[in-house]
């Protein structure tokens, strides 16, 4: 099971040596949150600086709101980061459940399904190279017909979307929900004639040591309730936890950190025996 970090999101200075320094501890991913009306960076102008500070490390959207954007910017976009990054891109897409971001953006949130389902059409089909509203949207992607799509999901439609769409499934849930979420993403796939099995890449928040308070404290702004995805801070239930997941069989965890401070990065490493 690869191990990735999920970036911190309030203060954009610091990414670049969290992300130099999860590639020499060795982790697997740098993933990024998204929001419209919030202060987090943007994630593909962010990961697009990380690609350049970095050599081997994957660059994860987590989840981008697809719905957002403008389909042939995002498609632009998303190709200039997989070629500059020499392939290193995954495109971790969904809806977005916040009012606020729809608003800012001008879109109906209610229709935000519907406009995902045909963005995601349409951007194999730009990356592909064939026309968009009668013209060519280039470049074309590093990575033919474009970099990997992972699909974060809740409500039973969105997991259909998974088989139709996306190389896996990107599960927010706790472990103890996901195991039903799980099974309807398979048994979609199946009934949709894939072969094999959708790629499975889970989360959980973490922060080790006099991260915690910070991390909480950005945690409830983030999800606007003190209650919610309360991270793991003792270094022998982080250990258990992430081998739970590997018996659950993710194809990755992604450790959330919402503390700013980088040294978390040789924390982690150290708990986990990656250095």
């Amino acid at each position: 099971m690869r191990i990735g970090l999920g970036l911190p999101i309030t203060d954009p200075h610091l990414l670049t040596d969290w992300a130099r320094r999860g590639e020499s501890a060795g982790f697997d991913t740098l993933a990024l949150l998204d929001r419209l009306a919030y202060h987090n960076p943007e994630p593909l102008v962010a990961l697009s600086v990380l690609a350049g500070a970095t050599s081997r490390i994957r660059l994860q959207t987590e989840v981008l709101l697809g719905p957002l954007r403008s389909t042939a910017l995002l498609a632009k976009q998303v190709a200039t980061l997989d070629i500059m990054s020499g392939g290193r891109f995954t495109l971790g897409i969904g809806v977005g459940g916040r009012e606020d971001d729809h608003a800012a953006a001008g879109t109906p949130v209610t229709a935000r399904g519907r406009l995902l389902e045909t963005q995601l059409t349409e951007l194999r089909r730009i990356w592909r190279g064939e026309p968009y509203q009668d013209a060519v949207v280039g470049p074309r992607p590093a990575t033919p017909a474009g970099p990997p799509i992972l699909i974060g999901a809740f409500a039973p439609a969105a997991l259909r979307r998974i088989a139709r769409h996306g190389a896996g499934f990107l599960c927010a849930a706790p472990l103890p929900w996901a195991d039903k979420l799980v099974s309807t993403v398979q048994h979609e796939w199946t009934a949709a004639g894939r072969s094999g099995r959708p790629r499975l890449v889970c989360q959980i928040n973490v922060a080790l040591g006099t991260a915690f308070g910070p991390a909480r404290s950005s945690i409830a702004a983030y999800y606007g309730r003190d209650d919610w995805g309360v991270p793991i801070a003792d270094p022998a239930e982080l250990v258990d936890t992430v081998a739970a997941y590997r018996a659950f069989g993710a194809d990755e965890l992604i450790l959330y950190c919402y503390a700013d401070d980088p040294t978390q990065v040789d924390h982690l490493a150290r708990v986990l025996g990656r250095t």
